[in-house]
Order: C-alpha cells, then structure tokens, then sequence
C-alpha cells in the first residue's frame, strides 16, 4: 500500500479519535489496560490543532488516515503529544515518516527540537524513539511547560518512574 504525509482537516477529527482508540489497545498487553480503556484526544482538540497546522496525518492510497502526529508548542520546541498508527498499518514506517512530517513543522516555526513523554521499556515507545534519534532528557533539561505536563500525567496516575521525557534535534 502507497501511504502519504499531509496536513489533518478538522473534519477528521472522529476519524482520528478511532485510529487513537485502535492504537491504545495495544496498551492491555504490556501492563496498561487503562491507558487502552481511557478516553481519545477531544474531537474539538483536534479540530483545533488542524485548524493551526500543529496534526499531521498518514494517509492511504484513499486518502483516508491511517496514522496521526498531534503536537504542540512547549518550551519553545515542538511537543509531540500523540502519535498513533490504527494497528492494521503497522509496519510500513509511518510513525517515522510522521516525525519527519513534525520535523517540517517545527522548521516552519523555527523551532530548534521535538521532545515527547512516553514509557520508558514499552518497546514501541521510548526504545523505538531511540532509533529515531530521541534521547532522554535530564530534569535540567525540562522546561516550565513540559513540567507541567509531566505533573499532569502523574496526577492522571501514570507511574513516572516508568516515563521519561526525550529530546531529539531538527534536522536543518
């Protein structure tokens, strides 16, 4: 299958929250039913992040999503605050091709990184970001912004010993 990269409409907002809801199944065989139990990202959040260029979407040859990249400006770099690929695409490298397309964006904005929070030993998560060239951040390192997100997750009742912020460049 030919996939593409584009800018999300806001009219795919319900086809989004779908492909989130798929992808967090995922969640229930290492440990996290909750996380694959919880609620998808707001419809009108990501009608709103389409509306600012800040969603990108994997496409295939239909034009229909199969994946997403929600991000988010924090601490003068590009956050990625959700990536999801529906199961039925896995494998064909969109999640890679997604941060190229996060990349652009922050490029666009003159943004300097992209950082993420993300488990630290669930393989599809901070051992994959590695490979895409994402380190972890030090405490030093964490801005106001992305502080409160952490706080935000620890108060949903994430187990932060088990997070880790991470940081990769943009590549000029």
């Amino acid at each position: 299958m030919i996939y593409r990269i584009r800018s999300a409409r806001p009219d795919e907002a319900d086809l989004l929250r779908e492909i989130e809801r798929a992808a967090a199944q995922a969640f229930s065989s290492v440990g996290y039913p909750a996380l694959a139990a919880g609620e998808p990202t707001a419809a009108e959040e990501f009608r709103a992040a389409a509306a600012e260029d800040m969603l990108a979407v994997a496409v295939d040859g239909d034009d229909r999503p199969a994946g997403f990249l929600l991000a988010a400006e924090l601490d003068g770099c590009l956050y990625v605050q959700e990536l999801d690929v529906h199961p039925d695409h896995a494998g064909h490298r969109l999640a890679a091709r997604l941060f190229e397309a996060a990349d652009a964006m922050a490029r666009r904005r003159g943004l300097p990184a992209l950082t993420l929070t993300t488990f630290r030993q669930v393989p599809w998560n901070a051992p994959y970001y590695a490979r895409l060239g994402f380190a972890p951040m030090s405490a030093g390192e964490v801005g106001p912004d992305l502080r409160l997100v952490i706080e935000r997750q620890r108060a949903a009742g994430l187990d932060m010993a088990n997070r880790v912020a991470m940081r990769r460049g943009v590549p000029a």
